[in-house]
């Protein structure tokens, strides 16, 4: 049975809104009104692909989600007191086959909330489909924007937040806002999915495999990429000429932007603190956000 993505999202907000004075879990929202697109009648079975006691993250454990065929996003909300308007629609990685969904993802939402602001944790679809990613990104992004009231969320400061892969697709996102991947589904796809700002944290996959000093011909870098925020290590294995070659060609374009770069530290560290200075990086971007007057409330 189909049914009304637009008022089933109102009712969401509306259990999350019931749920957080009982201090319980946000409620996610499915992200289309019927299967994504693409999907076939067959749904596979979410679950955490980790192995205990294997992949820690500065001594904690990992959700490395798999099989997720049902896309959705979870609204998380600042306390009323703090609450800037300000959204960010947050990406995990994992190399576009799981989710870190804790290091990168419910975590992340947390300190966006001790900031001020709204943290929306995007789940799309892994092991990737042709454009399934980025159709579900498109889709969140419109979605939350035509939303905007409901949610009182500044429909002009909603940025996008990308780890790893999730940097990847959240710049995919900031080269590809003007044409859906995917047929109009209702009056969300008629609002703009073009991020406000963009922040990356140790992005994959920007440049070109076999001439790491140009960017991926997909993720196209003009004069109306948003700012953007860059963070990585020189001794990341996915290769800092990713957050390099990304930082020139935003200057190129005379594109703002914030780049760091730090000796060491590797990569998928979240931001779980650790003796490395790279994990210091929320302190940085939320320092950036603010110098924008993204965290001002209007």
């Amino acid at each position: 049975m189909k049914f009304n993505a637009i008022r089933w999202l109102n009712l969401g907000c509306g259990i999350f809104f019931i749920a957080h004075a009982w201090a319980a879990e946000p409620i996610p929202v499915p992200l289309w009104p019927d299967r994504a697109p693409g999907e076939t009648n067959s749904v596979s079975t979410e679950n955490d692909t980790s192995k205990p006691g294997v992949g820690l993250i500065a001594g904690k454990s990992v959700i490395r989600l798999g099989n997720v065929s049902q896309p959705s996003i979870t609204i998380y909300r600042p306390a009323a007191g703090k609450d800037t308007g300000a959204a960010v629609v947050v990406c995990p990685g994992g190399g576009y086959s799981i989710l870190a969904w804790d290091l990168e993802g419910t975590e992340v939402c947390d300190w966006l909330n001790s900031i001020g602001v709204t943290g929306v944790l995007l789940k799309y679809r892994v092991p990737k489909r042709e454009n399934g990613p980025l159709q579900d990104v498109q889709r969140a992004l419109g979605l939350v924007r035509q939303r905007a009231k409901d949610l009182d969320i500044d429909p002009q400061r909603i940025g996008v937040l990308g780890f790893s892969a999730g940097g990847n697709l959240s710049a995919e996102l900031c080269a590809n806002y003007g044409q859906r991947a995917y047929p109009a589904v209702d009056d969300a796809d008629a609002a703009s999915c073009r991020p406000d700002f963009q922040i990356l944290i140790y992005p994959g996959g920007l440049v070109q495999k076999d001439e790491p000093g140009k960017i991926a011909p997909h993720l196209g870098v003009t004069t109306n990429t948003p700012p953007t925020f860059i963070m990585m290590a020189a001794d990341d294995p996915a290769r800092v000429e990713n957050a390099l070659s990304y930082a020139l060609a935003l200057k190129q374009s005379k594109v703002p932007f914030e780049l760091h770069v730090y000796p060491t530290g590797g990569h998928g560290y979240g931001l779980r603190r650790t003796k490395e200075p790279v994990t210091t990086w929320p302190n940085f971007a939320a320092e950036w956000m603010k110098s924008r007057g993204w965290l001002e409330r209007r």
